[in-house]
């Protein structure tokens, strides 16, 4: 519980600074966009899962997770109309986990708050860019046959590539891919008997559309 308060408030100071900093540094006339997306999610097996608590040390098979829909946000902005932008990228995935040895699968939910630094070519009319940044994902396990509720939060990686085509001056299709790994820590998904710990990773693809101004 400390640690997710701590990673909590490490996220909102430098949600906090990134802020402070674009209000110094970035010009009035920067080029500002918000976009809504929507996609599929394609999760691999929760890896190296090794249960905690009493009982710590255990080495269980990977949990297969399902593939699932994505959606979520962005906002961002290009701070001098060139190359180099910043985005704020928000999304939610179910990739439930599937039937174990006959057990009824867990419900598993994973938002991923990402900050990513951008790359691109910026073109008038097709715009190819990549980026890649720390991400907040907060993953909410299920009840089920064997496991209690449980949320944790933790620092992930994200790397993304995709391709915008503008339709008119300030509205653009995009198409994007994006690739998540991350450490789940359920330390309380076992109730009395403790949790486990696994390796997330995760590819999804988007399209979607953003307003540029």
């Amino acid at each position: 519980m400390m640690l997710h308060r701590c990673v909590r408030r490490q996220f909102f100071l430098s949600v906090l600074l990134l802020a402070t900093l674009f209000s110094i540094t970035i010009p009035a006339q920067a080029e500002w966009y918000v976009a809504g997306q929507a996609g599929h999610s394609f999760a691999d097996s929760l890896r190296n899962v090794t249960t905690t608590g009493p009982f710590s040390g255990i080495e269980l098979q990977a949990f297969d997770m399902k593939n699932s829909v994505a959606y979520g946000g962005k906002v961002g902005v290009y701070p001098f109309h060139g190359s180099l932008g910043f985005e704020l990228d928000v999304n939610h995935s179910t990739p439930h986990v599937k039937n174990i040895d006959n057990t009824p699968g867990i419900h598993l939910g994973v938002t991923n708050v990402g900050l990513n630094v951008l790359f691109r070519y910026p073109g008038t009319t097709f715009q190819p860019y990549l980026g890649l940044g720390p991400g907040i994902l907060i993953a909410r396990l299920g009840r089920s046959v064997e496991t209690e509720p449980d949320t944790q939060v933790s620092v992930g990686f994200n790397f993304l590539t995709g391709v915008r085509a503008f339709v008119t001056p300030n509205v653009a299709l995009f198409t994007e891919y994006k690739f998540t790994d991350a450490k789940f820590d359920f330390n309380g998904a076992f109730g009395s008997f403790g949790g486990f710990n696994s390796t997330y990773r995760a590819h999804q693809l988007f399209v979607g559309v953003s307003y540029h101004f």
